[in-house]
């Protein structure tokens, strides 16, 4: 009997043993091999399938560890999961690397050596691009994105001079559906008309800047005889069309590559290169995006994927081909596509990962994904933007426990450095919620990008919507706009936001074109949002500003050296606005109140008390075209100050207070800006710091109105 019963104590303990799972993959693998540590698998994929397979075999109870081991692991296609690779809580799927030498995903292939064609050009053939057809339009040298040969260079743009539009098809439901458009070029680039081939038309991009978009055309002709360039789609939108205060670059022909770092890619198969100084070609890897996507998690309503962990993986090198018909205008970039895509998929972390190079945004939690995170990632040298959350498309609510809820929600962003971005898709966005509730998007470093930092809600007015409960809280959000588009914020809201806080952020320089640098943004209809303890200093437009919304609160925060104003506010309605108490605002230039000559300031139903104002060159501010004993007749500022705050030293930005007496006065509650951004070592740190070069180059910037 005692050995009956020691045999199976035994038996039990076996298969407590083998419930612990480990696979391991290597480069120098092959999914033949069983995915022992002695005879790892080769590929992601082959570690996806064993799990399966073991899991058909016996019952598995504990974690599952996929061992990834360092080295680069070039991919062709994006590798799947879905609701048949799901761990449980108990026992997730862990996919982890080396922390100290973490193995790459790669979405590209290598070229062969450059040979030098002249001093200062040089080119390698591609076989795909002669035989296949295929083409690409990201490059990546030495680990760093490089760019297409364009008209003017990097960094520069053509005014639109005029756009002349003929609709040809009026027919569609949300406007008309079919024109053409006509450039006119202004006559300091006339050359371009005739330095593009014919045989080019088809792979030249007009991309156009205008006001909050980006549109992406294909040249269908040009006339220089008649100095223009045509090109085809949709009839422009009404409120935002390609007009006179519009950008443009022209990309991709072959005599614009004329500058250190650009190339351009024949359709013969050669693709030619400018170096940059220093590099030589002994010392050059150069890399072309294969795969658009490198990662999809995609469950489906009756089985979503569930309880998948990435840890130490760098993801990098994808591809974005611009369709046929080019790109229509977007707000955030929208409509595409990340790296990682993710639908119906809950308990999915990444941690201390990479997402960079890539063609598009870096990671999406799209269709009815919850309790999942980002944290202690790098996502930089991006197409797009960095973290997509939620649906664009339509408004989707579900029950919960709680009530009712947005189908994405309960999505964690924290401790992220989102950097250096938009090189494809201007407009996109750090951070952006669209239908969605429950998110927290905690300390992180957002920086180096084209347009808005954080972007949260995705219904224009008053009609309901699911983004409630959201936290942007603890972030540094600076270096954003570089002047190139407008209408944006360091963190922007739309729509009923009830329960959606935005404190403790520092949020600066923030530049746009013309108008719409701003700090702290409300736009349509956004309701029931608090934005209290942020810092908010160096935005061109103003520090807050509120389009239109309702009872949304600006308390306890510090703004200053805003540009060319303060505060901004665009349209008065009957309702409470905003309450804007217990704030300091402290300045050198601009307006203390801006509103574009509508009187929105007197109109409006604000609540606007116990602020303290100090405009350095006068030792009363004008508020509104009143002193301030006359604003004060009004309703405003009953219990407010003018004073000096008594900052450590405002010009370094150091904005802690030799003295609190003077906030005390107006309840001010000082609090620790310092805790904003990325914590942890000093190596990650420093990774979320600018260089002095980059920072001066937006110091340089020139401030339109």
């Amino acid at each position: 009997m005692k050995s009956i019963f020691f045999a199976f104590t035994i038996c039990l303990l076996s298969q407590t043993l083998d419930a612990s799972v480990k696979i391991y993959v290597s480069p120098r693998g092959d999914d033949g091999n069983t995915g022992s540590l002695h005879q790892p698998l080769a590929t992601f994929e082959g570690a996806r399938d064993k799990i399966r397979e073991l899991r058909l075999d016996k019952q598995i109870t504990d974690t599952i560890f996929v061992e990834v081991q360092s080295g680069t692991y070039y991919i062709s296609h994006a590798w799947m999961l879905t609701g048949k690779d799901s761990g449980t809580p108990q026992a997730p799927v862990i996919f982890r690397g080396d922390e100290n030498d973490r193995p790459v995903v790669c979405g590209g292939k290598k070229t062969d050596r450059f040979e030098e064609v002249t001093p200062g050009l040089w080119r390698v053939y591609i076989p795909e691009v002669a035989d296949l057809g295929f083409y690409f339009e990201q490059l990546y040298v030495n680990g760093q994105r490089r760019f297409r040969a364009q008209t003017p260079n990097k960094g520069e743009f053509v005014k639109v001079k005029r756009i002349e539009e003929t609709v040809l098809d009026a027919s569609g439901s949300q406007g008309p559906t079919f024109a053409v458009q006509k450039m006119v070029v202004p006559a300091e680039y006339l050359p371009i008309l005739n330095d593009i081939d014919k045989s080019e038309w088809n792979d030249v991009l007009m991309v156009f800047y205008h006001k909050w978009d980006n549109t992406r055309k294909r040249v269908e002709h040009i006339n220089a005889l008649d100095s223009t360039i045509c090109f085809t789609g949709e009839a422009m939108r009404v409120y935002n069309k390609i007009d006179s205060q519009s950008l443009c670059v022209v990309e991709n022909y072959r005599k614009a590559l004329d500058s250190p770092g650009e190339w351009f890619l024949q359709r013969d198969g050669y693709l030619y290169y400018i170096p940059l100084p220093g590099e030589t070609i002994e010392d050059t890897e150069c890399v072309y995006p294969v795969t658009d996507k490198l990662l999809t998690i995609t469950g489906d309503e009756g089985k979503a994927v569930s309880s998948v962990r990435f840890e130490n993986i760098c993801f990098e090198a994808t591809a974005y081909r611009t369709p046929p018909e080019g790109n229509e205008p977007m707000q955030a970039a929208a409509g595409i596509d990340a790296a990682i895509m993710l639908d119906y998929a809950n308990n999915i972390e990444f941690v201390n990962c990479d997402i960079a190079r890539t063609g598009q945004y870096a990671i999406w939690f799209r269709k009815h994904c919850s309790y999942s995170k980002v944290e202690h990632c790098h996502l930089y040298d991006l197409g797009g933007g960095g973290v997509k959350i939620g649906n664009y498309s339509s408004p989707e609510f579900i029950k919960t426990g709680q009530g009712e809820t947005a189908a994405t929600h309960h999505i964690t962003v924290h401790n992220n450095i989102i950097q250096h971005g938009g090189y494809v898709f201007p407009c996109a966005v750090g951070v952006i919620i669209f239908h969605g509730s429950d998110n927290t998007v905690t300390h992180n470093d957002i920086a180096d990008l084209r347009y808005t930092g954080v972007s949260v809600g995705w219904i224009w007015g008053y009609a309901p919507s699911p983004s409630k409960r959201n936290k942007i809280e603890f972030n540094r959000i600076h270096h954003l706009g570089w002047g190139e588009l407008s209408d944006m914020g360091g963190v922007y809201t739309l729509g009923a936001s009830e329960g959606t806080t935005v404190s403790n952020n520092v949020i600066h320089h923030i530049h746009s074109f013309t108008y719409g640098g701003w700090g702290l943004y409300t736009d349509e209809g956004s309701y029931g949002v608090c934005m209290e303890n942020n810092l908010v200093y160096k935005c061109k437009s103003a520090g807050f500003h509120q389009h239109y919304g309702r009872e949304n609160v600006i308390r306890n925060n510090i703004f200053a050296f805003n540009l060319l104003s303060q505060m901004q506010l665009t349209r008065p309605e009957e309702h409470l606005s905003f309450s804007f108490i217990n704030n300091i605002i402290y300045f050198d230039k601009g307006l203390l109140y801006m509103d574009k000559g509508s009187d929105s300031w007197l109109k409006a139903q604000t609540v606007i008390d116990r602020n303290c104002y100090w405009d350095r060159r006068a030792p009363q501010p004008d508020f509104h075209g009143l002193s301030f004993s006359d604003w004060k007749k009004l309703g405003k500022d009953k219990h407010s100050i003018i004073a000096d705050p008594l900052f450590v030293n405002p010009d370094a930005f150091d904005f802690r207070f030799s003295n609190p007496r003077v906030a005390k006065k107006i309840g001010f509650k000082p609090f620790d800006y310092s805790r904003a951004g990325v914590y942890g070592d000093k190596e990650w740190k420093m990774k979320a710091v600018l260089t002095d070069e980059l920072k001066e180059q937006f110091d340089a910037l020139p401030v339109y109105q």
